[in-house]
């Protein structure tokens, strides 16, 4: 018979989460049936032009039955997590923006190995799933929530050991190409997002400029140094468009800050996060005792009226 604790870990799930995973399903259920449906709907290099929906639609078509299983409970578990603290409408807004710029990031990637290789597999393989925009969740569980431990695992470090075990992985699959980019960009593209773009209702500000979430933060610290001023020509590039808008909101930024939002609202939102995540666990164990003290009473009436 199964605790109450273990129970718990399976409820809670948010309505559009469950609403995404019943989509997940239905495509791979319908790719499974109808196998030409594939050549509509996932990314397909050489026949983007001119389906090019298929840059909306291939982050949300699995090929594999372990990819639609391992996408659809990382969904509804990160989601668990997320949702709460970004509202409904910025979660599915964050899944689909990455999810687009993942594609597109791909398609280029793809077209570009094929000009420098002249392998067509390039060109024909059909690339989907919703890997890519995991990858940009965990970047945001790393954001909210870096100092908690999930799965042992302080928060901060799932997108890069993440990116790391895939790396390594690819050296012994047949084709990496299928997945590791996904990934990438995904977590990539998921940074920027976060970092540069993501406006904050409660201050009008964008972005997460804080230095506990910069890109050096994904790497260990002994090759940050050279990471650091890498990173700081894409801070200019990206910064600079968007400071006269902040400006204009009153928001005046320091020589050392990143302009688009309040250091110290980050900080907020991190400690809001970690609150949310502990009020669950909370009520998660409530419950549990509640439901172990009920279990408790009906044994011990059982057993007196043996």
């Amino acid at each position: 018979m199964s605790s109450p604790a273990g129970a718990n870990l399976f409820t809670g799930f948010t309505r559009l989460c469950k609403g995404l995973a019943v989509v997940l399903v239905s495509g791979y259920i319908a790719v499974q049936i109808v196998p030409s449906i594939l050549t509509y709907v996932a990314l397909i290099p050489a026949r983007t032009i001119p389906f090019g929906w298929n840059l909306l639609t291939a982050g949300y078509v699995e090929q594999t039955v372990h990819g639609v299983i391992s996408s659809t409970i990382g969904l509804l578990f990160i989601g668990k997590l997320l949702e709460p603290i970004w509202g409904s409408r910025e979660f599915l807004k964050f899944i689909f923006i990455v999810n687009f710029l993942t594609s597109v990031c791909v398609f280029i990637t793809t077209i570009s190995l094929y000009y420098v290789t002249m392998q067509e597999n390039y060109l024909y393989t059909p690339l989907s799933g919703f890997s890519g925009i995991l990858s940009g969740l965990l970047v945001g569980i790393k954001q909210i929530i870096p100092d908690q431990e999930l799965l042992k695992i302080k928060a901060k470090w799932l997108p890069s050991i993440m990116l790391l075990l895939a790396i390594v992985i690819s050296f012994f699959t047949i084709e990496p190409a299928t997945y590791l980019p996904n990934l990438i960009f995904g977590t990539y593209t998921g940074w920027i997002y976060l970092r540069y773009f993501q406006r904050k209702q409660e201050t009008g500000f964008k972005g997460d400029p804080s230095d506990e979430f910069a890109f050096s933060t994904f790497f260990p610290e002994f090759v940050r140094p050279v990471i650091d001023p890498i990173a700081s020509i894409f801070d200019r590039m990206l910064c600079g468009r968007s400071e006269a808008s902040n400006e204009a909101r009153g928001y005046t930024t320091g020589s050392n800050t990143l302009p688009g939002s309040d250091p110290i609202e980050a900080t907020r939102r991190r400690e809001r996060g970690a609150r949310a995540l502990e009020e669950r666990l909370a009520v998660e164990r409530m419950t549990a005792t509640g439901a172990k003290s009920k279990k408790d009473e009906t044994e011990g009436d059982a057993s007196e009226n043996v």
